[in-house]
């Protein structure tokens, strides 16, 4: 059965720097706050949160926090705590999800499992987590509270379910996307929501809000499962096919498996089963030609579309338009 989709080629990414210099002085004062809050006495917290600084990442659902507040008019300094907390709580997951799926690189370095073990991973993510409850108290903002909190606990369910689908080739469509909505997309809707809710604004424009953030961050996971089968592995800081391996049936094989001819389809459901790279080239070679990144970008496009759509119920401002163009960037981007 042919795909009605064209196979794509990576697009190259939108400047970032016109988004972060909007917020500049709040990520400077993030960058701070997240290095005193990662000080302890224990030398192990203290030896993994200085590589996790080094590690960098790109802030985004801190910045996406930042723009929204600044866009309805906030301008306090507790935004920088909201950023912090919620850099630490997505560090956490990343910390945890690397155990889990036994990661060896994450943003183009050795992952904090294989130089410290796992033991020390988790734990260092459970301290992230309990250090971004402190920050949450600090604000003294129980709505935010009650959108993160509930936020957090979707995403661990999130988490859950996906590892109870790992091996599984009969995934659903429907059940792909309830899982990236949980595990990613959750947090940048929190994120988007609690930025909102920090500004005092009105209920029509924390929905407005709320829904930019689901939209971009499904986008954003839908675009990082198609690089996993179109990007490169120094580009995008860590191992191209790495869900293959890690028995993921993310969206471009669930397509593939669907238009592929059988005995290709069968490669696809034997390799998820057994966890296998050994056919990974050819695997690649297929997802591409089933038109299943055209699809997967198709759908992330749709979402981004939405994404940007409800921006128009919130005020025109310089940061409305740097919300618009980070849904842009989240499209194009190559890591």
């Amino acid at each position: 059965m042919s795909s009605p989709y064209p196979s794509i080629e990576p697009h190259l990414p939108a400047s970032f720097s016109q988004v972060t210099q909007l917020v500049q002085s709040e990520l400077n004062a993030a960058e701070k706050l997240i290095q005193s809050n990662l000080e302890s006495d224990v030398a192990t917290v203290a030896s993994i949160g200085e590589y996790i600084v080094e590690s960098g990442g790109k802030r985004l659902r801190p910045m996406t926090a930042v723009l929204v507040a600044r866009a309805l008019g906030y301008r306090g300094d507790d935004v920088v705590t909201l950023a912090v907390l919620l850099e630490f709580l997505h560090t956490a997951t990343l910390l945890h999800d690397d155990v889990v799926d036994r990661s060896q690189r994450r943003r183009g370095r050795k992952t904090v499992n294989l130089l410290w073990g796992n033991a020390p991973s988790v734990l260092v993510g459970d301290f992230l987590y309990s250090r971004s409850f402190q920050l949450m108290v600090q604000l003294g903002r129980m709505d935010i509270m009650s959108v993160i909190s509930e936020a957090t606990n979707l995403i661990a369910a999130g988490e859950v379910k996906q590892l109870e689908h790992v091996r599984d080739p009969d995934l659903s469509e429907a059940d792909y996307m309830d899982i990236i909505r949980c595990k990613s997309a959750l947090l940048f809707q929190a994120a988007a929501e609690s930025g909102a809710t920090l500004a005092n604004a009105n209920l029509d424009e924390i929905e407005a809000a709320r829904l930019f953030g689901l939209h971009f961050g499904l986008a954003y996971q839908l675009m990082d499962d198609l690089l996993d089968y179109a990007g490169d592995s120094d580009q995008l800081g860590k191992n191209v096919g790495d869900d293959l391996r890690e028995g993921k049936p993310t969206l471009p094989l669930i397509f593939a498996m669907r238009y592929s001819l059988h005995d290709h389809a069968t490669l696809i459901r034997t390799a998820i089963r057994e966890q296998s790279a050994d056919d990974s080239g050819q695997i690649m070679d297929i997802v591409k030609q089933s038109g299943a990144l055209g699809y997967t970008r198709a759908n992330a496009l749709a979402q981004t579309h939405l994404a940007k759509s409800s921006l128009f119920r919130l005020p025109p401002s310089r940061y409305r338009d740097g919300l618009n163009h980070l849904a842009d960037i989240a499209l194009e981007r190559i890591q």
